[in-house]
Formats: structure tokens, sequence, C-alpha cells
């Protein structure tokens, strides 16, 4: 992988360029370093963070936020994947509410999202480090072999999350102590003489069971199952 990695002391005006890996400290830096990534959003913009703070601090909002508007009204698709920390507070729902309105898409994940992260057309990532005293650290790269394996990672994370409008009407069917131990039964692999077993049932119970949960989930397959049940927050 050709990249180039160094921190960011003494190199406040450097600009990203090509396949560079480069660490920044604080908004004002991330915003002269590589605010002028976000005026080249054509295709797709998409966002991991735990909560709004992550990406939140007004500067570098108010600099995103200008330079994606300066593209015009040209259509691109907008993806943001938060989790229900970012609902904690009206404000926050608020304004989640507004942004889908605008056009983007909004989901919300149950899992953990180690990676919190931002990804423009797949070609840039910015990458925020550990919450910690002072400003917060990011990375920034434009290598297509980092951006790539995280935008992976990102996408199998959305295609379990919930979509907001959903998550927030509580669109989850109701399910017993019983019912969840099933799913996640099935979604440790087990098989099905082991996992009765482990639950206490029989064979023909446990399958029964199974197959009611697929119905109620709409899925198709004991793996869409586990999916639908995971983006919906049902096997905790």
């Amino acid at each position: 992988m050709a990249a180039s990695c160094h921190t960011s002391t003494g190199r406040h005006n450097e600009r990203v360029t090509a396949d560079q890996v480069i660490t920044v400290r604080g908004d004002a830096e991330l915003v002269a370093r590589a605010g002028h990534l976000f005026s080249g959003v054509r295709r797709e913009f998409v966002c991991a963070a735990r909560d709004l703070d992550t990406w939140s601090q007004p500067e570098a909002r108010q600099a995103v936020g200008d330079r994606i508007r300066e593209n015009g009204t040209a259509a691109f698709t907008v993806r943001k994947l938060l989790t229900p920390a970012a609902l904690a507070d009206e404000a926050g729902r608020l304004h989640l509410h507004q942004v889908a309105a605008q056009g983007a898409q909004v989901r919300i994940s149950s899992a953990p999202l180690p990676h919190e992260t931002i990804i423009i057309d797949r070609r840039v990532m910015i990458l925020a480090g550990r919450d910690a005293p002072g400003p917060r650290e990011f990375t920034v790269t434009t290598s297509p072999v980092l951006v790539d394996g995280v935008y992976a990672l990102f996408r199998a994370a959305w295609e379990t999350a919930t979509d907001l409008s959903a998550y927030l009407r509580g669109d989850a069917p109701h399910l017993d102590a019983d019912s969840r131990a099933v799913l996640r039964a099935l979604g440790a692999g087990y098989t099905d003489e082991t996992a009765a077993r482990r639950l206490g049932l029989s064979l023909r119970t446990y399958r029964r069971r199974v197959a009611e949960l697929m119905a109620m989930l709409e899925a198709d397959s004991r793996f869409q199952a586990g999916l639908r049940a995971g983006g919906l927050g049902l096997t905790g």
C-alpha cells in the first residue's frame, strides 16, 4: 500500500493528498487540512457515530455543510448510522427528523459502532479517535485499501440497522424471554439439537418456535431472521 504516515505537529497547513494517512487534532486542524475534501462529494456521503457529539462541533459542522452545499442541487446519497444514544434527548430526535426530511437515510444500530467515521464517495475517510481530554484526534486517509475496508464494515452494520422512523415507532414485535433466547441460539450458530438441549426444549418444540419467529419477523430464512432481530434490537 502506497501511503505516507505522519502526525500533525508542525504540519497544520499541509493538505491531504492521494494515498496519504494523516492524523490531526481538533476541529480547526481537521477543517484546515481536510475541509477541502468535502467539496468533492458527488455520489455518496456516509457517517457512522455513537451519538451526535462525534461530528457536531460547530466549526467542523459548518465547514462540512458549506462545502456540500457548494455542490448545488446535484443528487447524492447521504447515509447516517447512529446508536440509540443519539436519540437520548428531544433535540437529538428533532435534528435527525430534520435530516431525514431533507432526504438523508438515517438508521439506528442496536450494536456498538467501534468505527466512528465519515466516508466520501468511497475515496476519503475520516476516522474519529477515542474521547479524551483535549481536542479529539482524527485520522484522515485517501488510501483505497483502508477506505474500502472500513466501508465494507459500515455496509455490514447498515444492513442490520433499523430505519429511524421504524425505530422511533417501536415498530418491533414483542418477544418474551424464551423467544429472545431462541433468537440468541440462532445467532450463535448452534445446531437444532444443541440449541434445544441448551434451552431445555424438545427438538420439535425448538423447531416450532424457530418457525414462529421467522413468520413474526417476516424472514425467509433463519439467517435473515437473525439479521432482522439484530437490527430491531431483539437479541439483547
